[in-house]
């Protein structure tokens, strides 16, 4: 084995799998670091041909952790080729349950992948750096962290009757209504919700304090940002705008209907990973990376719309004096202001009387070829693309995932980062997890992140009975 290089594999607490290659140099130092994603599930490719309405039934089984966010895209894409909005009780349920998956995602990362880094220490044994270490150490933690993502998925079972994998988001609008006793019951959840966030942002912001100067210089360096917002540049997660804004806080492109994302996004193959690099047109490949996901959605965006998230907005908008923040290790605070203002939200919601009305779909039929949907994931936003025969057969399916977009700058943290902490002859387990956590901070979802369009990077390698290459052929 090559001295000169470290590998990590797999990526531990993340979901799906990674490798992480660390390249040093003769004096110790690192020269290069490289995220590999090692697994390719093509799902665009097996789309075509089926009906473009089976897509909101076939699409959350995309992903376990975030299927109501695919659902709504694929939705709002069969919407735009039936030419119908749903109902406004619909868009009521719909942003229930998008809020119940975001909160259900954000209580994960936090509580179960990346607390234990927080509370029990990078450095500490990695046998017991997991959520059972935080059960045994600080049960009230551990328990509420899985009861607050209870609480999420309890949304999507009270509404549609499972908590993953969610049926019942349908074009025009939902399938099931919301019943007085399950409204009720959600919102008898709603006070220990909102303190369980608070314990988290209490946690990270005690982290904060004690760590300033790690915190401060972990991978942070300057990227561009995306994220939907609102019409007045508030926040918002389901049914948003693009806003794009560089990396001192000037807006590119604003209200962008995310029909035109294409015009915005353009990706290219690298020859490590089945996971490509979407960067921003205009600015070209060199210099048009850019982040989406928590912290990209409170760089971009004006203001939150609720109370308790606001005054949090506004304790983290200091901290640059009202410029982008570019620290990676922020994505956990701004992973729970956004859990914050899900919980609020959830409360308006629920407290809204026409929630319970039975007025919840419209009815359309096949009008148009294509159809384009999007959403804001919990990793980040995230599009649904497709175009049909004129019988409505899918001819062509892109998915561009949020964590795709991310994955540029996750290559050049996992860098930075692994320059930061791993130097010298004796490299201990440690250094390597504070590697490891960078891509933890992104929180990404690997195996739906993977897609079709274009070339895939592939090698192949003909070698002879002892091993050695004797022709090689590559395509990127």
């Amino acid at each position: 084995m090559d001295k000169r290089k470290i590998f990590i594999s797999p990526v531990t607490r993340i979901e799906g799998h990674a490798n992480i290659t660390i390249e040093m140099n003769d004096d110790g130092t690192v020269h290069d670091a490289q995220f590999h994603v090692n697994e390719f599930r093509g799902f665009e490719k097996f789309c075509e041909g089926r009906m473009y309405t089976e897509m909101p039934t076939i699409t959350p089984r995309i992903c376990g952790i975030c299927p109501t966010s695919h659902t709504l895209a694929s939705v709002k894409a069969c919407e735009m080729i039936q030419g119908i909005k749903p109902t406004y009780t619909a868009n009521l349920l719909r942003r229930l349950m998008h809020i119940g998956q975001n909160l259900s995602s954000h209580a994960l990362s936090f509580f179960h992948l990346s607390a234990p880094d927080f509370l029990l220490g990078y450095d500490s044994d990695p046998a017991k750096r997991n959520i059972i270490g935080i059960a045994e150490q600080f049960p009230d933690v551990a328990l509420r962290g899985i009861r607050l993502r209870k609480f999420g998925q309890e949304i999507s079972e009270r509404i549609t009757g499972k908590k993953i994998h969610i049926m019942g988001i349908v074009p025009g609008g939902m399938a099931y209504p919301l019943s007085e006793d399950n409204r009720k019951a959600l919102l008898d959840w709603i006070p220990e919700a909102k303190q369980t966030v608070q314990l988290g942002i209490n946690i990270i912001k005690k982290f904060h304090e004690e760590n300033g100067v790690m915190v401060n210089s972990f991978a942070s360096s300057p990227t561009l940002y995306l994220g939907t917002v609102g019409p007045g540049g508030e926040h918002e997660l389901y049914d948003g705008k693009l806003r794009f804004m560089d990396d001192e806080g000037i807006i590119l492109q604003d209200q962008v209907s995310p029909e035109r994302y294409l015009e915005f996004i353009a990706e290219r193959s690298v020859n490590w990973s089945y996971l490509k690099y979407p960067y921003y047109k205009p600015y070209g490949f060199d210099k048009g990376f850019y982040r989406v996901g928590p912290l990209a959605r409170l760089n971009v965006c004006s203001r939150m719309k609720t109370p308790l998230a606001q005054e949090e907005f506004e304790k983290f908008r200091q901290m640059s004096g009202g410029r982008p923040v570019h620290g990676t290790f922020y994505y956990h605070y701004t992973r729970l202001i956004e859990a914050l203002s899900d919980v609020e939200d959830a409360e308006r919601i629920l407290l809204d009387p026409e929630v319970t009305s039975l007025h919840i779909q419209h009815h359309g039929r096949w009008n148009y070829e294509e159809g384009i949907g999007s959403s804001e994931a919990p990793r980040g936003t995230l599009f649904h693309h497709y175009k049909t025969d004129e019988t409505g057969k899918l001819k062509n399916v892109n998915l561009l995932i949020a964590t795709g977009q991310n994955n540029p700058s996750m290559n050049r943290s996992v860098l930075e980062v692994a320059r930061q902490y791993v130097k010298g002859e004796n490299v201990k387990e440690g250094m390597l997890n504070r590697v490891e956590s960078t891509i933890r901070c992104y929180d990404p979802c690997l195996s739906c992140s993977t897609h079709a369009i274009g070339k895939m990077p592939m090698v192949i390698s003909l070698k002879d009975r002892r091993g050695n290459i004797i022709r090689s052929i590559e395509r990127y």
